[in-house]
């Protein structure tokens, strides 16, 4: 694949939302980050690697294409993207159990050398729940990439608020020493959620409530929905995009 140079003052973010575990709110982290870039303005492209499930194509699909984790011509897209409009983020969904086979077309691809003279930004968002499978696999990602991508870790409060493992384990310090931001995720009202997806709506759907294709939340609902939103976007602000 050749892939022309890019502006060196022109940075091109690839945002690649893992996590490896399945149920730790990837693609909940993916669809709010999509959402936080079409209400702030700002050009992406979505990439869904989930054969089955994919929650960018469900609920983004006019800005989302899937791609095959198994097949490098299709992997070889996202750098394109990521070449072919200089400036514009790139947000890849990443499924569970998809680390090996991403990893092996990286390196066989050399991205990673790629990027570093191509003004590509690599940033791999960690989505963990409080689990020790989560530390463990925040532990494995330090030691395959170190210092060659950008670290993210969303602590998803999906299941509890209580990262106590995470702080004993010393891998939040060692990823902070790489230079990592950390953000938390907080949980979202599982009735809010359920009617969300039920309808396959958009965040931004839900919150309107003369929205034609929106779940219809009650007032309340609303509510929780926008104030879960705005805590996200500020942590999200904070982390820079």
């Amino acid at each position: 694949m050749e892939v022309p140079t890019l502006q060196h003052e022109t940075v091109t973010p690839i945002h690649l939302i893992g996590g490896e575990k399945g149920g730790v709110g990837k693609s909940m982290m993916a669809r709010v980050l999509a959402q936080y870039f079409i209400d702030h303005e700002i050009d992406f492209v979505g990439f869904d690697t989930d054969r089955s499930h994919g929650a960018l194509l469900r609920f983004y699909a006019e800005r989302a294409s899937p791609v095959l984790v198994d097949r490098y011509e299709a992997l070889d897209r996202i750098v394109e993207a990521a070449c072919e409009q200089p400036g514009r983020r790139v947000l890849v969904d990443l499924a569970a159990q998809t680390h090996e086979p991403l990893v092996e077309w990286m390196d066989e691809s050399g991205v990673l050398d790629m990027a570093d003279v191509s003004g590509i930004a690599l940033s791999y968002w960690h989505v963990m729940d409080a689990g020790r499978d989560s530390v463990d696999l925040l532990q494995r990602l330090l030691d395959r990439f170190g210092q060659r991508v950008q670290y993210v870790i969303v602590k998803n409060q999906l299941r509890g608020d209580d990262f106590g493992q995470l702080l004993r384990s010393g891998e939040l310090d060692r990823a902070l020493g790489l230079g990592a931001r950390v953000m938390d995720l907080r949980r979202l009202h599982e009735p809010i959620a359920q009617k969300i997806d039920a309808r396959n709506a958009s965040f931004a759907a839900a919150r309107d409530a003369h929205a034609i294709d929106g779940p219809g939340l009650g007032l309340m609902e609303r509510q929780r929905l926008k104030l879960w939103m705005n805590h996200a976007y500020e942590a999200i602000a904070r982390i820079g995009v």
